[in-house]
């Protein structure tokens, strides 16, 4: 998996001057007389370095702390090719770190009596349903935060990612063709689809959509004025950034990647002003800044109580200091330590954006750092470099430590695709004539693919996806490689087809070719056969 979404989803340029600061230096913040004042920290200096080591257009930062803000400042620019710089007002989409704000407006419906966290929950949308019977029965409100459903990482992502045709109601329904990969609660894999289910209660709940409910509870009463609930309403403000995608080694500015149909896994769009509004609220208990009660502090609570283990990996030696102790999935949030100071945290990717909240509720201590570009690393260094400040531990020099990294694992993944090429049976022909393989093939909860002649060559088509349109050439026996129109999604795959005795396709299968393609492109997941011909 992708470094870049594996530092973001688990939780995670030229050197511009910051937008509008006369200073580069933070200055400590108002900390309680019976605690050490925190020492100047050059900010600026460490958020320079990261745009121009991880090559990222523009980063947006919110440092809370003591419920004051200490920074809500931007650097570099909205848009390669635009001079405008980011400030602190500028939008970005935050995609998953839209769960925060989902499991907050379902733990509201708690505090009201409107449902409870271990309510089924088919008590509340009567048409839910899983692949297997049991779990459709068994499954809670709870249960949809988790990540324990048994599904596997980003299983049916491709019903959404990218930008597909299919309605919030087809992906729900869709849900019960998907197979599980392990047994229910039975360990963690990070999942979209119910959220999706989660933002559809909300919906139901409150009569109205996820964004304005999700407005009329939290955005109206935090004061978060900038902050939008679709792509479409960021787009229509002047002051937003532009995504970017790493093509052929260097960021370049990509289109936008609606998904209106994924409310309640992503949605928001907003930036360092609001976030800090967030952060502080979340941290006094559920108290907006005007003293009145959002959510209760048992609720808060519960939010931030750990629901599903999850599995700690060594990191690299370099990374060694990063491991946890305990690491766990709450309801909307990501749980760890961190020099004996829990963490709550959640990462959030979508195409041309990464971006990372983190708290420790103990410092009264809030990180947001917004981007404009696909790159983990470039945020983890930033908040372990702060975090490091604010905790008064040893500095590490992050930044390198990160990039050193990052380009290891590159270089690893070429020399990996490379030795793939050179061990294939280049001289190898397909069983059957190319015009063979056309046609339409269908899997159980996607939907159709198509494979057809266009100019003499093979291509092949999502129909409900219509960024998934690429060429296929031949790798090798009856495997293909699918190269998609669209080149910053770094997701070609192999198509591999398995022939019946007499010689008639029986299936067609999909897997990733790189290590890097983000796990939403979950290809393995498909299981595509013939369609039969009317």
């Amino acid at each position: 998996m992708n470094i870049t979404r594996l530092i973001n989803a688990s939780a995670v340029v030229l050197a511009l001057a910051s937008a509008g600061l006369a200073a580069p230096v933070l200055a400590a913040p108002t900390a309680p007389a019976t605690s050490a004042p925190v020492p100047a920290y050059n900010l600026d200096a460490d958020v320079n370095l990261a745009l121009k080591t991880f090559d990222v257009p523009g980063i947006a930062i919110a440092i809370v702390k003591d419920g004051k803000v200490v920074a809500t400042r931007g650097y570099g620019v909205r848009k390669l090719g635009d001079p405008t710089p980011v400030d602190g007002k500028t939008l970005f989409e935050v995609a998953s770190n839209s769960k925060g704000f989902t499991a907050a407006a379902l733990a509201m419906l708690v505090d009201e009596g409107k449902l409870k966290w271990d309510d089924p929950v088919t008590m509340h949308l009567p048409g839910f349903q899983m692949h297997d019977s049991y779990v459709t029965g068994v499954m809670t409100i709870r249960d949809l935060l988790t990540h324990r459903s048994g599904l596997g990482l980003g299983a049916g992502d491709l019903l959404w990612w990218p930008s597909t045709a299919f309605s919030t109601d087809e992906i729900i329904a869709r849900l019960r063709y998907v197979k599980p990969a392990t047994s229910f609660r039975n360990s963690y894999a990070y999942d979209n689809l119910l959220y999706i289910v989660a933002g559809k209660i909300i919906a139901e709940k409150d009569g109205k959509t996820w964004g304005q409910a999700i407005h009329d509870r939290i955005l109206a009463p935090l004061g978060m004025t900038g902050t939008k609930t679709s792509v479409a309403d960021m787009l229509a403000t002047e002051n937003h950034s532009a995504p970017h995608s790493r093509i052929n080694g260097k960021a370049a500015v990509v289109k936008p990647m609606p998904v209106p149909n994924a409310d309640g896994a992503v949605g928001i769009d907003t930036n360092a002003e609001d976030l800090a509004r967030w952060m502080n609220t979340l941290m006094n208990g559920g108290k907006g800044p005007d003293g009145k009660q959002l959510v209760s502090a048992k609720q808060i609570d519960e939010l931030w109580s750990q629901q599903t283990p999850m599995r700690i990996r060594d990191p690299k030696p370099a990374l060694a200091a990063t491991k946890p102790n305990f690491a766990a999935y709450g309801l909307g949030f990501s749980l760890r330590d961190y020099k004996g100071r829990k963490i709550v945290m959640h990462g959030g990717a979508l195409q041309g954006f990464y971006s990372t909240v983190l708290m420790v509720p103990e410092e009264k201590l809030g990180i947001a750092i917004l981007t404009n570009a696909e790159n983990g690393p470039a945020m983890a260094a930033l908040y372990w470099r702060i975090l490091d400040q604010y905790l008064k531990v040893p500095a590490s020099d992050w930044i390198k430590l990160y990039a050193d990294q990052q380009a290891a694992m590159r270089k690893e993944e070429e020399e990996r695709q490379a030795k793939a090429t050179t061990a294939r049976a280049a001289a190898s022909q397909p069983s059957l004539p190319l015009a063979a393989y056309d046609g339409e093939y269908e899997d159980p909860w996607y939907g159709v693919a198509t494979i057809g002649e266009e100019n003499g060559k093979r291509i092949m088509r999502f129909t409900r996806t219509p960024d998934l349109t690429g060429e296929l050439e031949h790798f090798q026996h009856d495997t293909f490689i699918v190269r998609w129109k669209e080149r910053n999604f770094n997701a070609d795959a192999y198509v591999t087809f398995s022939l019946n005795p007499d010689a008639s396709i029986d299936r067609m299968k999909m897997a990733p070719i790189s290590t890097e393609t983000d796990f939403s492109y979950d290809f393995q997941d498909l299981e595509f056969k013939p369609k039969a011909k009317k």
